[in-house]
């Protein structure tokens, strides 16, 4: 009877992170440099919230769209922050992380047929989702324009069948952030045409050259702008699963339809934790932005010494270099680092066939662990000959 399932979903594709880690999970002696999470544990007052929720049994289901003290606290922290104003009561869904925040956006949004544009390299997660909905992921090259999407770039790849562009930054996996100008250069060619903006922001608090801007604070484009964001990158809660998304009464009131047939509401102990993070962790995310810079920097002077072609990240934690590869694939190279070097990074095909050439290292270790992953890094590099 398997030809009675779902094609869209016997067509997926399992991860090629997982698929790589799968095939190296059993190598000893590695020092892997892969994960995507913050390698802070959550803050102990953070913690200590979700334990008192539980004792004081907040243990039912919550509103749809979230407990109201959190929409109220998430509406502050991004007003404050970033300048963009949502209602908590119509305009903020709290979700269970942002990857199902992502997922109730594309199902609300999307139609089969219609096209999704995507700057690549990019997240894994998101061709699954669109593919799901029936629709049809676009992707757009930024290897020749330092791993961002240009104005140019995204002009030459509308068309009528697009529906939506997804902006994804600070990017997972390449670390590029925007500035005003940049933004405001999408923007000129995104304002008068029907297409939806999905603005993925969950790396948004850890941004170093410059403040985040999020595209919802040009009047231009904020009807038509879905922000998705959360608390697992800013304030090292992966575990407890809560994400956000927000966006305009007219776009959110259907979105609530599909979280609530999908999820019912995110876990009531997780939304209190959040709600603690939200109000008195502020400085918590600046500690932790303070020490992923420091070893950005670190992890940048090493690579550039390596000879490696790379890109300084400005956001996020992660670095995309390029390997000087020719009769070789990236998922190959990452075998070859693991058997012989005793490394593990993450091959760049796992971010669309844009990402062929390149691997993606997490700086998201502490100091001693990166070092000596860099050392056998460069060790490797100077035994064997790639090219």
């Amino acid at each position: 009877m398997h030809h009675l399932l779902n094609k869209n979903v016997q067509e997926i594709q399992i991860s090629g992170i997982r698929r790589f880690f799968n095939m190296v999970s059993d190598e000893q002696d590695v020092i892997s440099l892969t994960i995507g999470q913050p390698d802070f544990h959550t803050p102990e007052h953070v913690k200590q919230a979700a334990s008192k929720a539980l004792m004081d049994n907040k243990t039912t289901y919550t509103h749809n769209a979230g407990i109201i003290e959190l929409r109220n606290a998430i509406s502050k922290f991004n007003e404050q922050n970033y300048g963009i104003a949502y209602h908590p009561e119509s305009e903020v869904i709290v979700t269970t992380g942002a990857s199902q925040a992502i997922d109730i956006a594309f199902r609300t949004i999307l139609s089969p047929g219609d096209e999704v544009l995507l700057p690549g390299p990019i997240y894994p997660g998101y061709e699954p989702l669109i593919r799901l909905a029936g629709a049809h992921p676009i992707y757009m090259d930024t290897t020749k324009t330092q791993l961002k999407l240009t104005k140019e770039t995204l002009e030459r790849h509308i068309n009528e069948n697009t529906k939506c562009v997804v902006l994804p930054y600070p990017s997972n996996p390449t670390g590029a952030s925007f500035t005003k100008k940049e933004l405001q250069d999408l923007v000129s060619v995104l304002k008068d045409k029907q297409i939806f903006i999905l603005a993925d922001e969950i790396y948004s608090e850890l941004v170093y050259d410059h403040q985040h801007i999020s595209i919802a604070r040009f009047s231009e484009v904020k009807d038509k702008t879905i922000v998705i964001n959360g608390v697992s990158k800013s304030h090292s809660m992966t575990g407890f699963r809560i994400g956000y998304v927000l966006a305009p009464k007219w776009i959110s009131q259907h979105m609530l339809k599909v979280h609530q047939y999908n999820v019912s509401c995110a876990s009531s102990i997780s939304q209190y934790a959040a709600l603690e993070a939200l109000t008195n962790g502020l400085l918590d995310t600046k500690k932790m932005s303070v020490s992923y810079e420091e070893r950005r920097d670190y992890v940048y002077n090493r690579l550039l010494n390596m000879g490696l072609e790379v890109t300084k990240p400005e956001g996020a934690f992660y670095f995309f270099p390029k390997f000087p590869i020719k009769k070789i694939s990236s998922f190959e190279l990452g075998l070859e680092l693991v058997k012989k070097g005793k490394i593990a990074l993450v091959p760049g095909e796992s971010f669309s066939h844009l990402g062929e050439g390149y691997m993606r290292l997490s700086y998201a270790y502490e100091h001693s662990m990166l070092a000596c992953g860099l050392d056998r890094l460069e060790e490797f590099l100077k035994k064997n000959d790639l090219r």
